[in-house]
């Protein structure tokens, strides 16, 4: 099995790259880290879209580019070495998509998919509530039919794309141990959102949202009733692949800065890359980043042939953000006292790199996930 890119992939990352290098991270730095306002992420998506963010592995008849997901895999890294506030919301509406590709009804497919695709339009995901994270069979939000229509009344946390987002596909408990997917239309069926403030990544959009009494055709029902939770781990195994790649991707920069910053800085005579303990430092680095890369890849691979694979995803997303966090964490060491100043990056590498351990179940629950497929034994009940 080779994960060499293809000469399609390697045009396709390479011409990205330069645009994200002479275009995006200029805007995004002057910018800062003050919320990115919904036109200006827009636009950015919306270039982005261009290059196959969002729209790489969905159906040309969508606005796709029916390429595989190890390719966006592959693009997704190059926004998150960039800026992980812009990767964010690229990576919801590509699973967002896909969800509604594989299981909405035809009219929500024609009514949704082409702004997604194009990145005009905006989703968001309601899984998480202050009581439920990892057990997603827990979900309290109460979807009750009346008629035609659903009745929808509950609270969701920690949802990316939440303030941006006009569409929100909402897990909600429609009988007793049942799980349906519902999409609210934001403008005609209405939500309130509310952002939170986090130690990283208030650039894009993390809210809770607020669903009281809100009704919604029976019609937005996605994929049959009763079938939210596996199409809920169906998503999983996407977004925790990409989930892997923002950690060895925010490694990636992180080394990069380490790397130049070493052959800069002198210190007893010599560039501090001449120490051997900085050489381990960025030894180390390297070859874990390379093994996080292999781990999603493998997992993605998986996801292409249709293969079940939820305890290679879960390898890929524990590794992967886990090598995140130590990688930048060891950038700023080799930075020294310059690593925790806004003048060098790398103090905000750490502070994005930590984060990832927790969305889409936690460094913990992954290992229960491995564990499970090792021993055939359920760790949560």
């Amino acid at each position: 099995m080779s994960f060499e890119m293809t000469e399609q992939q390697r045009m396709a990352v390479d011409g990205l790259r330069r645009f994200l290098g002479e275009v995006i991270e200029p805007q995004f730095r002057a910018h800062g880290e003050g919320f990115i306002p919904r036109d200006k992420m827009q636009a950015w998506q919306q270039q982005l879209a261009e290059f196959g963010l969002i729209n790489a592995p969905h159906e040309s008849c969508w606005g796709g580019l029916e390429l595989d997901w190890q390719t966006h895999l592959r693009l997704f890294e190059e926004v998150v070495v960039t800026s992980m506030d812009i990767a964010v919301p690229t990576l919801i509406n590509a699973v967002g998509a896909d969800l509604l590709a594989s299981a909405a009804p035809e009219h929500l497919k024609q009514r949704y998919l082409p702004g997604l695709m194009t990145g005009e339009l905006f989703i968001a995901m309601g899984i998480s509530e202050p009581d439920v994270g990892s057990d997603v069979a827990a979900v309290k939000t109460r979807a009750v039919r009346d008629g035609d229509e659903w009745v929808i009344n509950g609270e969701k946390t920690w949802i990316s794309n939440g303030e941006y987002s006009d569409v929100f596909v909402v897990t909600c408990k429609t009988g007793e141990g049942e799980l349906t997917h519902i999409l609210v239309d934001r403008e005609e069926h209405g939500y309130e959102v509310r952002g939170i403030p986090k130690m990283a990544l208030n650039g894009q959009s993390t809210a809770q949202v607020f669903l009281t009494d809100v009704r919604v055709p029976v019609r937005n029902t996605i994929g049959e009733v009763g079938a939210g939770l596996r199409n809920t781990l169906v998503t999983f195994e996407r977004a925790r692949c990409h989930m892997a790649a923002w950690g060895y991707g925010l490694a990636r920069r992180a080394m990069e800065e380490a790397i130049r910053y070493s052959q800069d800085r002198t210190q007893h005579g010599k560039p501090i890359a001449g120490h051997q303990l900085i050489a381990d430092k960025l030894a180390v680095m390297a070859t874990e980043i390379d093994a996080a890369r292999l781990l999603a890849l493998r997992a993605m691979s998986m996801v292409d042939a249709g293969m079940r694979c939820d305890a290679e995803c879960a390898m890929a997303k524990w590794y992967g953000t886990e090598v995140g966090v130590k990688a930048t964490r060891d950038a700023l060491q080799i930075h020294g006292g310059n690593g925790v100043t806004k003048e060098f990056i790398v103090e905000r590498l750490v502070r994005e790199a930590i984060i990832g351990p927790i969305p889409d179940g936690t460094t913990e629950i992954q290992k229960l996930i491995v564990a499970r497929s090792l021993t055939g034994i359920q760790a949560f009940r």
